[in-house]
């Protein structure tokens, strides 16, 4: 067993925490505050090749690993998490769908533009009334008499990158007494008719990652634009999901390491009674809690992205890792985070210091893409064989 990078994969780690570390902690705070989409960085992403790390290079991408992906957006959320989010969406909720069940056709021309940062992509699957229970949903696809197109009319709520995406993978019933079976995924080009935008949530986190609720009204999407065969959607959904529970994971990371090494530095400058707060008993013990725990998530989050690029060759999914390397990391950043601030006292609670903007922004990990409970449910599932 070996532990050592490859010289490619540390080349991309250094290569986006140079670009974190001089263009987006910088900005940061103000794209926070504003909530405004960070345009010229995400640019700038796409420039670098971050925006399709695993994209094969015949498809405008950087033909990278999963585990290259999993460094560079470390790397990414340890400056931002909203940053973070766009490039986890862009590349694994967006791109992975249509590389894994789309024709070249489909990916020259929706993966390469948004491969090389030329435009957005987001991921429409959750509706208002069915968030967890992904497959309750009420979004229709007809087919028209002529077999020509879809006529879509659906419901999204909660589309990261949606108030700025060019194309949408949306899923929706086309066999409504199929169930699961029924649902179909089809990508939508934002500018065409019947496709409209609702309002920017305001959020606790990750706020310059613009999220909002999306519509479809007879929308008509060509059956060309149709991805897999009917009925496929839902598989297709969750197959995604596995992939984007590994960018998770790793974003988690990347937040709850830069509020351990916020900590670990004010530990060693903060004196009170005479004495740096890091010689406090309490305190360390805190810093050796946060240590472990930040580690340990490392290395279940590298064995996930190792296993998805295994599993791929294979044709199997790679749910149970990825949903354990997402259910540990998410919850230790939120640890970590919280025990950042509280190591801060009142500072901590001060936008003066990104501390509480990491707080901010990893609670969301616990929540999007699967809950900690839904990955519970998976992790026990895949283990027991119970449903």
């Amino acid at each position: 067993m070996r532990f050592e990078l490859t010289e490619e994969q540390q080349m991309i780690q250094a290569a986006a925490r140079d670009f974190a570390q001089s263009e987006i902690v910088p900005v940061a705070a103000e794209f926070d505050a504003s909530g405004q989409f960070p345009v010229a960085t995400i640019a700038k992403a796409g420039e670098l090749g971050f925006m399709g790390i695993e994209v094969p290079t015949e498809f405008g991408g950087a033909g990278l690993d999963a585990i290259s992906y999993a460094l560079m957006l470390e790397e990414i959320a340890a400056a931002d998490g909203a940053h973070s989010t766009i490039i986890s969406v862009n590349n694994s909720l967006y791109s992975n769908g249509i590389l894994g069940f789309g024709t070249d056709d489909q990916k020259r021309q929706f993966v390469t533009p948004v491969a090389t940062g030329e435009a957005i992509g987001a991921y429409a699957l959750t509706e208002p009334q069915s968030g967890s229970d992904s497959s309750n949903m009420r979004s229709r696809a007809v087919l028209s008499a002529d077999g020509s197109h879809y006529v879509i009319n659906a419901k999204k709520s909660w589309i990261t990158s949606g108030p700025v995406a060019k194309f949408v993978v949306v899923f929706a019933m086309t066999d409504p007494d199929a169930g699961a079976r029924g649902v179909s995924a089809f990508v939508v080009d934002t500018d065409q008719p019947g496709f409209s935008r609702g309002k920017t949530e305001p959020k606790l986190g990750i706020r310059a990652s613009a999220t909002c609720e999306i519509e479809l009204t007879d929308y008509r999407c060509p059956v060309e634009h149709r991805l897999g065969e009917e009925g496929e959607g839902f598989k297709i959904a969750m197959t995604v999901l596995d992939a984007g529970r590994i960018g998770i994971a790793a974003q988690a990371i990347g937040i709850a390491r830069a509020a351990y090494e916020a900590s670990v530095q004010y530990a060693q400058e903060r004196i009170a009674f005479g004495a740096p707060i890091g010689s406090f008993q309490m305190n360390q013990a805190k810093i050796a809690d946060m240590k472990t725990r930040l580690e340990a998530a490392r290395l279940l989050t590298l064995q996930a992205a190792w296993s998805k690029d295994a599993a791929k060759k294979s044709g199997r999914r790679n749910t149970l890792n990825a949903s354990m390397a997402k259910l540990y990391a998410s919850e230790a950043a939120m640890f970590i985070t919280h025990a950042a601030v509280q190591m801060h006292g009142g500072m901590g609670y001060s936008k003066e210091l990104p501390v509480e903007r990491y707080f901010r922004d990893a609670k969301i990990t616990e929540i999007y893409e699967g809950t900690s409970e839904i990955q519970r449910m998976v992790i026990a599932r895949a283990e027991t064989g119970l449903r």
